[in-house]
């Protein structure tokens, strides 16, 4: 389904043809940020990008996510980048620190380099919760990669 307020709604900047994107996966739950980082991929390809122009690189785990970012904004060779992850509550307050740290991480490099940078690292409940969105939010993620960095062309 795709409601107006989903990053899929329609839009005039979702042609992804002469962009080049990169992505950072965390590692840690591999199984939900592994279909994460390929339903963003297959998607970037059908908004356009060529598989060849998506940069795919791994780190342990979301807290190293925005370092990572911040190595590829600094190559100044992206129109946007991604962030894949997935944090799961557990019992301790960890679960509160590292989503907020990674959080603010990612929105730290998209502001200090000027990048868009689509944030999928999933904050959930449970491993239920992520497998239920780690589709969708892949997708998503990839709509406002190619959309923000087209916006992002059009203002410059």
């Amino acid at each position: 389904m795709q409601a107006a307020d989903t990053p899929r709604a329609k839009s005039d900047r979702l042609d992804g043809k002469e962009l080049t994107i990169g992505m950072v996966q965390a590692r840690f739950n591999a199984s939900v940020t592994d279909a994460l980082a390929q339903a963003c991929k297959d998607e970037l390809i059908e908004l356009g990008v060529r598989a060849e122009d998506i940069d795919h690189v791994t780190v342990p785990g979301a807290l190293e996510i925005a370092v990572a970012l911040q190595a590829l904004a600094e190559t100044e060779k992206y129109d946007a980048l991604v962030a894949v992850g997935c944090i799961i509550r557990g019992e301790t307050y960890h679960f509160e620190l590292v989503a907020n740290e990674s959080g603010a991480g990612v929105s730290r490099v998209a502001l200090d380099y000027g990048v868009p940078i689509a944030n999928a690292i999933l904050t959930t409940e449970s491993l239920d919760q992520a497998v239920a969105r780690q589709v969708e939010k892949g997708r998503d993620a990839a709509y406002v990669a190619v959309e923000m960095a087209n916006l992002l062309e059009s203002l410059a």
